[in-house]
């Protein structure tokens, strides 16, 4: 059994953002998440969009928060070395009752703190994405695209290089309240706590009641997606928000890394794990960006995916529920993040320096003179001159071993994704760290060497993992390792 000040249950980007402002601190924190890595949930499958705020109702936490968030996203990000790129938005319309949506919609941004508004028509449209037939736009110049795997990953081995512990593969089943915290049940381990902080998202309801608030009930809403390959597209393209529609509406996004989105569709589900996509969604998602975009090659496509928000209002109901950020009215060491969907990774900052304002009520919060609030990850071979290319391939010769032709992932890359500091096992870990697998031959080429990879580290086959324990691509060798 160990013991912590506090307890944060969830390492999606608000779990880990809140792990990286307490780990300022002179406190023992830990992290209990329930995937082989972090980031693996909603936070993990979204847009990558930096929201700027004009979307959310004035006077909300969702307002108030995603602008504090947007304002300080791009720093934040240099400091702790996550790609970033402040593309500007279009939110599109076709007809005068469109414009006067786009005029409320700027009014409203306004109100909420948003710079960088303005309405434009159709040529000034054209001039900035010539393929869109449009008539009116509004233009978010502060919209930004980012990367969200790493987001969450190096918020956590930022963290971490700060002494807080992860628990990876470490599912919450039970909470027990003592006199002075709780004690919780988290895979294998037994951990007690003085504050537990439920950041669980889509089970944030479950982990709530099994810490003695049952208040809540999330209701999953599942938004599927297009993942094309690298494009031209300059900007987010988003249509005017229908009123009653769940989420923003089908939108195309490049990625910070240049690939195409198209999504996300808004469908409730029973499940909150349900990441399957369907035919007839996506056939609606290609009809519907085809009318943003009429000349999408969709001949490019990579693959489709899933993602779940955690919403807080059912099917039907009207579609605003606000975050949930409180000191629990019925557990008295519980602080609560009930219904983070978007534009939760956003406000995920603010959101931390809320839930701190929260602890430093009844807990001591004391400065460490050694706390490092700098962090750098793998460095992207792809991306350096080539005198830096050959710089580090006369440091280390396995920078000139490319191991993924698509994205240009050398055999140094993965080996430090292998060794990540939060322990992060499987694939995926490979994957979110250097995006093996990503490109548009979907792991044809790269897959096979970084099991070969993983099997020279040690790893028998059949305890490599995919993306979740037991997930596993290979069951054994037929007659015997080669040696």
């Amino acid at each position: 059994m160990e013991t912590f000040d506090v307890l944060i249950v969830g390492g999606g980007s608000v779990g880990c953002a809140i792990a990286y402002a307490l780990s300022r601190y002179d406190l023992k924190v830990a992290v209990a998440e329930k995937e082989l890595d972090v980031g693996m949930g909603t936070s993990g499958r979204n847009s990558g969009v930096v929201h700027a705020g004009f979307n959310n109702r004035h006077g909300s936490l969702m307002a108030k928060l995603c602008v504090e968030g947007s304002e300080g996203f791009e720093s934040l990000c240099a400091a702790l070395d996550i790609p970033y790129n402040r593309t500007g938005k279009l939110v599109v319309g076709y007809d005068e009752a469109d414009k006067q949506a786009l005029i409320k919609l700027i009014a409203q941004g306004e109100k909420n703190g948003v710079k960088g508004l303005e309405l434009i028509d159709g040529e000034a449209i054209r001039a900035i994405e010539p393929g869109l037939t449009a008539s009116w736009a509004m233009l978010s110049k502060n919209t930004a695209v980012f990367n969200p795997f790493l987001y969450s990953i190096h918020l956590a081995e930022a963290s971490t290089q700060n002494g807080v512990r992860y628990f990876l593969n470490s599912p919450v089943t039970a909470v027990t309240a003592t006199e002075d915290g709780y004690t919780v049940r988290a895979g294998a381990h037994t951990l007690t706590c003085r504050t537990l902080i439920n950041s669980a998202g889509l089970f944030s309801d479950k982990v709530s009641a099994m810490a003695g608030d049952p208040s809540f009930t999330i209701y999953p809403c599942r938004g599927e997606y297009y993942l094309l390959d690298k494009g031209n597209l300059k900007m987010p393209v988003y249509p005017v928000p229908r009123p009653g529609v769940g989420g923003l509406g089908v939108h195309l996004t490049v990625t910070v890394d240049g690939n195409i989105l198209i999504g996300p569709s808004a469908d409730y589900i029973d499940t909150p794990e349900d990441y399957g996509t369907t035919q007839p969604v996506l056939d609606q998602l290609r009809a519907e960006a085809e009318v943003l975009l009429p000349g999408l090659n969709m001949r490019t496509v990579i693959g489709t995916y899933a993602g779940v928000r955690p919403k807080l209002v059912k099917k039907g109901e009207a579609n605003f529920g606000d975050f949930v950020i409180e000191r629990s009215p019925k557990a008295k060491h519980l602080i609560n993040l009930i219904g983070i969907e978007s534009p939760g990774i956003t406000a995920s900052m603010p959101i931390a320096n809320m839930v701190l304002g929260i602890l430093s009520e009844d807990t001591e919060l004391k400065e460490k003179p050694d706390f490092i609030p700098t962090y750098r990850g793998i460095p992207r071979f792809e991306e350096l001159s080539r005198e830096e290319q050959r710089a580090l391939i006369a440091r280390d010769p396995d920078f000139g071993d490319v191991v993924c032709r698509c994205e240009t992932v050398t055999r140094a890359e993965v080996k430090r994704a292998l060794h990540n500091p939060i322990g992060a096992t499987g694939v995926i870990a490979v994957k979110n760290r250097t995006r093996v697998t990503m490109g548009r031959c979907n792991g044809g080429y790269c897959f096979q060497r970084v099991i070969e990879m993983l099997l020279s580290e040690g790893k028998a086959p059949c305890d490599i993992d995919l993306k979740r324990r037991g997930d596993r691509p290979l069951l054994g060798y037929v007659k015997g390792p080669v040696k």
